[in-house]
């Protein structure tokens, strides 16, 4: 099921969520939904704060749809836990700030673990897109968001982007 994604601003976008306590049915619905939420968005990735529900839990999957082998990712309780010293800067955008990028520097590399939809702890090295990716809904979980980590001004600018359109959206 295609569920709404929360749009910027919106205080839930700025809350830490809090860590999935058991894997249950529901929660692997709610996994399932995300991912058909992601690709018709489209979108790369999502946090399930972006669809307000506030639990550490995030879907990817870098794979472009026309290409073979698609990789959706489910994570339960993600978490980074070491970040390469080298970084690089790509164009980022965001499911709740539609039209919206900017350049983020991140490290290049990442290692993450989390819990799988099967209840069974994960760890993996991520890098390129997939380590952008994961950072970034990570960053969500937290309550941070790729404006976070531009200037002022820039982020001011998005901001005053994102109410116009929610207006505009709100007026049908």
């Amino acid at each position: 099921m295609i569920r709404q994604i929360i749009l910027h601003p919106d205080t839930r976008l700025r809350t830490k969520c809090e860590p999935v306590a058991n894997i249950t049915d529901e929660r692997r619905r709610l996994a399932a939904d995300m991912l058909e939420t992601m690709y018709a968005a489209p979108g790369i990735g999502l946090a399930a704060s972006q669809l307000g529900v506030m639990e550490r839990l995030i879907v990817m999957d870098c794979i472009k749809p026309d290409e073979n082998n698609p990789q959706p990712t489910i994570m339960f309780n993600p978490q980074i836990i070491s970040r390469s010293d080298e970084t690089f800067s790509y164009e980022e955008g965001c499911l709740s700030l539609p039209e919206q990028f900017a350049e983020v520097c991140r490290p290049t590399e990442v290692e993450v673990s989390w819990i799988n939809e099967g209840g069974n702890p994960v760890e993996r090295s991520f890098d390129g897109l997939w380590a952008i990716c994961v950072q970034h809904e990570v960053d969500h979980l937290d309550g941070k968001l790729f404006i976070d980590y531009l200037t002022p001004v820039r982020r001011q600018i998005i901001t005053r982007k994102m109410k116009k359109m929610k207006r505009e959206l709100d007026r049908g």
